[in-house]
């Protein structure tokens, strides 16, 4: 098979995702409906991305303004097209900044899924106690944190963190067990504790190679084709050897006056 298509065609990046992470609809949709429970009227999403759950909890609570912090500039121009497409436009700002140190906040609501490293420069797992109290300060009392946080579901083996990310080792993450521990000490009730199915991962997974792996398909002879090919080898090599042994947990986070 010859590729036909321009040198300067390039794979698709995460037309597939919803969400940047395991996240099912169900549990987006009951999140948004528990954290507008009590009507925040700031929202501050640190390591946003395209930030759609801020924006579905915008929509869901139509007082409240939201601040969305990241550094991948494509990420947050999808969120302002999202947000203007939906009305929401002149109630969501995206800011391409580091949230280390950030002078945004207080606010209401925090929202903070999967990007706790944004907000320390500790090594794992250590950044998930600086996190958890910088989070602390950045949310009002009375306010609610989400915390989207990964933990391991079961010790991992030698074999299973050889084949993981570049030097994987079981000191990376805490159970879920110590993570919960670690949000009380640092100033936090859990309010509620929800873990991400297998379905919800492999769904996520799945989406997060699924365009590129099309575009492969379709372009073998592209100059873009054997780095691109490697990366989704690799990536698929190191899901197989996370798969059921990482997790990511959901806490819903009260600040402990």
């Amino acid at each position: 098979m010859t590729d036909t298509a321009p040198a300067t065609t390039r794979p698709p990046r995460l037309t597939r995702l919803t969400f940047h992470g395991p996240l099912s609809e169900a549990r987006a949709h009951s999140l948004v409906q528990r954290l507008t429970r009590t009507n925040p009227a700031t929202v501050l999403d640190i390591g946003c991305g395209w930030a759609e759950l801020m924006l579905r909890i915008l929509a869901a609570a139509p007082e409240a303004t939201g601040t969305g912090i990241d550094i991948k500039a494509e990420d947050l121009a999808r969120g302002r097209r999202n947000a203007e497409a939906r009305g929401l436009a002149q109630r969501a700002t995206f800011v391409e900044e580091s949230a280390a140190a950030t002078s945004h906040g207080p606010a209401d609501l925090v929202l903070c899924v999967g990007a706790s490293q944004a907000l320390s420069t500790a090594e794992p797992p250590d950044h998930t106690t600086e996190a958890l109290r910088a989070l602390r300060r950045l949310v009002t009392d009375g306010g609610r944190v989400l915390l989207g946080e990964g933990f391991w579901q079961r010790p991992p083996t030698p074999a299973e963190l050889s084949g993981m990310w570049p030097q994987a080792a079981a000191t990376d993450h805490h159970d879920l067990a110590t993570l919960l521990d670690l949000a009380v000490d640092a100033g936090f009730r859990p309010e509620w504790t929800e873990t991400a199915s297998l379905d919800e991962w492999e769904e996520f997974e799945s989406a997060y190679q699924a365009d590129v792996e099309i575009w492969l398909a379709e372009h073998p002879d592209h100059p873009l084709a054997a780095e691109t090919r490697e990366r989704l080898d690799r990536h698929r090599a190191q899901w197989m050897s996370y798969r059921g042994v990482l997790g990511l947990a959901y806490l819903t986070l009260v600040p402990a006056l």
